[in-house]
């Protein structure tokens, strides 16, 4: 076993990645853009796009190196509806789109508690239950057509060898249809008249079976070769540290959405209005984690512009101090009925000052999260921002935490990859480094003084 194709589908794009367990270094890469579809009947993903995508670069992968397993990786809070011959019994419904808000007041009355099921109540999709509920709503014959769920990895688990699965990780991302302390379903699917409907769930690890013979005839790979169940990708980000770290420690996840995850931190109570949940290891564990959208966000903020900043750039924005407040991107994170705001001059697009800005904003947002979850130990920073220096360093000063950075291939494909082996080494990083700096110590107070101020004000306004 040395070469794994990982199926790594993010929110913002779909990617195929040959990773080498030797050293756990990404091979090859192919992706293309994860681009929502308007409807009808409603937003939703690509996915025959994708498939296509997919056995394309399994085939070409498979001809330059050769590929002895396939394991899957997905961003969560999705599930996919097939009928009794195993096609879409509807498309799957984009979790951004805010139509499960139109019944909100009857979803509500169904979901069940924060403190069974670990899952905080969250706007538009982002609730797997609240897609259900909408989704059986806005087509009444649906139920009918739906034979079995399977959650987003699976999915593609089930087009290559024709086995329905789902996994715990996948359940346990704020979906609200799983209890983490009894590793089961919750109540909810019954409610919505569709326990029966979900597929079996294994370990992420777990081999589902050979490929279907009219995907090896495809790719070209032996039929024989092995397919693994898969793993939410934040939760494959965490995988390797919780097999080969002693806590305690955080990681931190990031793309689209940086999830903070800790283990063995100070124990803490979670408030659901401040976006933090309990996620589900690899190995089934319960896992206090806090969220927002920070790729989004730097997106939103900078975006193909992005310029990396100089020293002097980082030290316009340090002193005097030029703060963004949250939130880049409402509705989520730890201050989710926030608007943005800048205090002091907003850089101008496009210059290495406002790249600074936004990756301070970044973290103090991750600092912030990790003191909502008890973090204690080092913070391990997987994912894109792993090297971006502003961060990691004033993640370092705010949290007073050393910070290792995961190196090599993405958090997620490494993740997945190890599902593989059962492999216990922790991924190749940058020694962990504890930053100290008077500046930056000042910058996250200054951070801390203006959102509490915020915090005032938007109390004020809403009495």
């Amino acid at each position: 076993m040395s070469r794994v194709a990982v199926i790594d589908i993010g929110k913002t794009n779909a990617k195929l990645a040959l990773v080498d367990l030797d050293d756990m270094s990404e091979i090859a890469v192919v992706t293309r853009p994860n681009t929502v579809r308007p409807g009808p009947p409603w937003p939703h993903f690509d996915l025959e796009g994708h498939w296509e995508f997919l056995l394309d670069g399994l085939a070409a992968f498979h001809r330059a190196h050769g590929i002895d397993a396939i394991s899957v990786t997905t961003h969560g809070a999705s599930i996919v509806l097939l009928d009794k011959t195993g096609r879409l019994a509807a498309p799957m419904l984009d979790y951004e789109h805010d139509g499960p808000d139109e019944v909100r007041e009857s979803y509500d009355a169904l979901r069940p508690d924060f403190a069974e099921t670990g899952s905080p109540r969250l706007p538009a999709g982002l609730n797997v239950g609240a897609q259900l509920h909408w989704m059986l709503k806005q087509d009444p014959g649906l139920r009918d057509r739906i034979a079995t769920v399977v959650t987003y990895p699976q999915y593609w688990g089930f087009r290559l060898t024709g086995v329905a699965a789902t996994d715990c990780t996948s359940l346990g991302c704020h979906t609200d249809l799983w209890v983490p302390s009894e590793a089961r379903l919750s109540a909810l699917p019954e409610r919505l008249g569709l326990g029966a409907r979900f597929a079996p769930t294994r370990a992420p690890s777990e081999v589902l079976g050979p490929l279907l013979p009219q995907v090896a005839a495809r790719t070209g790979l032996p039929a024989a070769t092995p397919v693994h169940c898969g793993i939410h990708d934040s939760n494959a980000s965490l995988l390797p540290h919780v097999l080969g770290r002693k806590p305690p420690f955080s990681v931190v996840s990031t793309g689209t959405w940086v999830v903070c995850m800790g283990m063995g931190g100070t124990p803490v109570t979670l408030d659901p209005k401040r976006d933090t949940l309990i996620n589900v290891n690899a190995l089934g564990d319960p896992v206090p984690s806090a969220r927002f959208m920070g790729g989004r966000a730097f997106d939103l903020l900078c975006g193909a512009a992005a310029v990396q900043p100089s020293t002097d750039d980082l030290d316009s924005i340090l002193a005097p101090p030029v703060l963004l407040l949250p939130a880049v991107v409402p509705g989520s994170g730890p201050y989710p009925d926030r608007s943005a705001e800048w205090i002091g001059p907003e850089p101008p697009t496009g210059s290495g000052a406002r790249t600074a800005a936004a990756s301070l904003y970044l973290a103090l947002m991750t600092a912030e999260c990790l003191d909502l979850i008890g973090h204690n130990g080092t913070v391990v920073v997987a994912g894109p921002f792993a090297r971006n220096d502003a961060f990691c360093k004033l993640l370092s000063v705010a949290t007073e935490s050393p910070v290792a950075r995961s190196v090599g291939a993405t958090g997620t494909s490494q993740g997945a990859a190890l599902l593989a082996t059962g492999a216990r080494a922790a991924p190749r990083m940058v020694k962990a480094e504890r930053h100290s700096c008077d500046r930056m110590q000042s910058y996250a107070r200054a951070w801390r003084d203006a959102v509490a101020a915020q915090s005032v004000r938007t109390s004020r306004s809403a009495s």
